[in-house]
């Protein structure tokens, strides 16, 4: 297994994970079966999504890999305001700023690596 340790993306999106994980078993004890199914696909594949992109043949393969990432990213948002406007499930609370922070870090690669990719003018 890779050192993924000093990558700050990498990380914050495993241990995201791992947050999602425990507040969908929390769903499931409530019976919302179908709710912790939808957020715990969502919300582990951002994390996969990033780690694949680690991987990427090239910097526009590596942007496509992470904006997947991030559109897993807002569904996951989606799901946990969801969640968080439910009268019943408003423990979705604390893993709004996670899932707020991913989204920014992963917009921020992707605009920087996409203004590496551009041509410079000479």
């Amino acid at each position: 297994m890779r050192n993924y340790e000093d990558n700050v993306i990498v990380k914050m999106t495993f241990e995201f994970a791992l947050s999602i994980v425990e507040f969908t078993d929390l769903l499931r004890e409530k019976r919302r079966f179908s709710l912790a199914d939808q957020l715990f696909r969502s919300g582990c594949s951002i994390g996969a999504n990033v780690r694949e992109a680690q991987g990427a043949e090239s910097k526009a393969d590596f942007v496509h890999k992470l904006k997947i990432a991030l559109k897993e990213a807002e569904e996951t948002e989606y799901w946990l305001e969801l969640c968080r406007h439910s009268k019943l499930l408003n423990e979705s609370s604390r893993l709004i700023p996670g899932i707020e922070s991913v989204i920014k870090v992963l917009n921020k690669i992707i605009a920087t690596t996409k203004n590496k990719m551009k041509p410079s003018a000479n």
